[in-house]
């Protein structure tokens, strides 16, 4: 099954999905150094995004953010690609900042963590293996 959305940031990435059906806040949520989720209550508390497709349906919370994603690429435990239905702008920024390929309008709601993905975001395109 692939589907076809918009480019956030060009780039391509294949890779195991780790699936969220909340939104993500990045900042005081995931922790830059390590990679792993820390909101208290989330799905994926616990959960590291390292080498992973991070998929969700949109991001949430503080502009902080944005460095957030920054942080966790330039720590290399950040995610291969983000996949969202609606990217807004703390995370348009953060995968701008971090050059980290990212794709929105795919209906987030059909994926599931463990598929493998194939996300090419220079065409917007996200395919299920």
């Amino acid at each position: 099954m692939q589907y076809k959305g918009r480019s956030i940031n060009p780039g391509a990435a294949e890779g195991e999905a780790i699936v969220s059906k909340e939104p993500i806040g990045f900042y005081g949520g995931v922790d830059p150094k390590t990679g792993l989720f820390i909101e208290k209550g989330h799905e994926l508390e616990g959960v590291s995004v390292r080498g992973k497709i991070l998929v969700f349906p949109k991001g949430k919370g503080s502009t902080v953010g944005s460095y957030v994603i920054y942080g966790l690429a330039a720590n290399k435990v950040g995610p291969l690609a983000i996949v969202n239905s609606e990217t807004e702008t703390i995370v348009a920024t953060g995968v701008i900042l971090a050059d980290i390929p990212c794709v929105d309008g795919i209906p987030t709601d059909r994926l599931r963590t463990g598929d493998r993905l194939r996300v090419d975001a220079t065409n917007g395109t996200v395919e299920v293996l």
